[in-house]
């Protein structure tokens, strides 16, 4: 896909409803999936506006159209709760009505208007910031109670099914195809000794101690836009991954990304840790958000939801690794490795500190 200005503005801008004309764009932000730009356009009394313009990863995504109709379905429905013009993201229509546009080449463009002071961090640069990161998924959580999660496409099917990603692990382990697994029996010990816990978010859902919500996918803090002034939550960005799903994996990959003391490929494994101060803040920003909304039960297997979501993600990385690197991009040889290797050391530190999280998330029990 050509990424050339000239070629972005020609080919897909003109097909949506901006106003002003055209001034220029440029590459913005740092996702790893989509293509993004921030478009400026000049208006008539002199002033500016600003959108965001994305290409829509249909290798990633199969279905865009599914993609699009969820966040049409989501947004709308945080219209009519919120405000704030800046609270929820606006999607621009294309001069037919329609939330995308598909290009000669069979891409998908999308355009929202861009949030003005606003801010997003790629890591918690203190507490407060992810108390408020926590504020914004909560309320993301509160305001869509009421919507029937069911009615939503699953864009990315079993996506967070630990169960299948297990039986993924147990069959590329068998297979060694690049010859890898002699070196990674630690590893392996590892992930087959916690099989007895993959099921317990799924068996809770099927005792009704859990309830299907909508749920995001992908929490990480840059996916949270504060104000840049206040540093305040303003909304939830990055709605591609909006499927039917459970609140505690939403908290528990925002957990998993944000309240680890080291970055996620640390080689020094002695400064992985789960930091107790960040998974206070944000149980008490998400919990904050949701304003009551969620059952006892729930709550009670936010713990469990940030372990199996670190556990999860320490295994795909351990499988892709197996696998000869075929899924994860990778910047050197054992990349995979080191990442898996900082996930499992994650999860060992939140079982050493179990029952501080879980006396932490009870405070908040009706």
């Amino acid at each position: 896909m050509a990424k050339n200005c000239l070629d972005f503005i020609n080919n897909a801008v003109n097909n949506f409803k901006v106003t002003g004309t055209p001034r220029g764009c440029i590459p913005y932000g740092n996702g790893h999936i989509n293509d993004s730009f921030r478009l400026v356009c000049d208006e008539a009394d002199g002033s500016e506006s600003a959108y965001i313009i994305q290409a829509v990863n249909s290798s990633i995504f199969k279905n865009p159209r599914e993609v699009m109709a969820n966040i049409e379905k989501v947004t709308e429905h945080l219209k009519k709760k919120i405000s704030d013009p800046r609270g929820v993201l606006e999607l621009i229509p294309t001069h037919n009505g329609n939330s995308y546009y598909i290009d000669k080449h069979g891409n998908y463009w999308r355009v929202y208007r861009f949030i003005e002071n606003s801010l997003c961090i790629e890591l918690p640069e203190r507490t407060d910031d992810f108390y408020e990161c926590g504020i914004a998924f909560g309320k993301f959580q509160r305001d869509l109670t009421d919507f029937p999660a069911e009615e939503l496409y699953e864009v990315l099917p079993k996506f967070h099914d630990t169960v299948k990603r297990y039986n993924d692990f147990l069959k590329a382990v068998e297979e060694d195809k690049v010859g890898r697994a002699a070196g990674v029996k630690e590893e392996i010990k590892f992930v087959m000794d916690r099989a007895d816990f993959y099921g317990v978010l799924a068996e809770a859902h099927k005792n009704g101690e859990l309830p299907l919500r909508v749920s995001h996918n992908d929490t990480k803090t840059n996916n949270a836009m504060l104000d840049a002034t206040t540093r305040k939550a303003l909304c939830v960005i990055d709605l591609d991954t909006i499927m039917p799903g459970f609140s505690v994996t939403d908290f528990g990959d925002a957990i998993r990304f944000g309240a680890n003391t080291a970055a996620e490929d640390e080689k020094d494994l002695s400064k992985v840790g789960i930091d107790i101060g960040m998974f206070t803040a944000f149980a008490d920003g998400f919990l904050t958000g949701c304003e009551g909304q969620l059952e006892n039960s729930e709550i009670m297997l936010m713990p469990e939801g940030a372990k199996m979501m670190t556990i999860e993600c320490g295994m795909r990385f351990l499988t892709d690794y197996l696998e000869g690197d075929t899924y994860f991009k990778t910047k050197y040889a054992d990349h995979n490795l080191v990442r898996c290797r900082t996930q499992l050391k994650l999860v060992a530190d939140m079982e050493r500190n179990w029952e501080t999280m879980k006396q932490i998330v009870s405070k908040y029990c009706k």
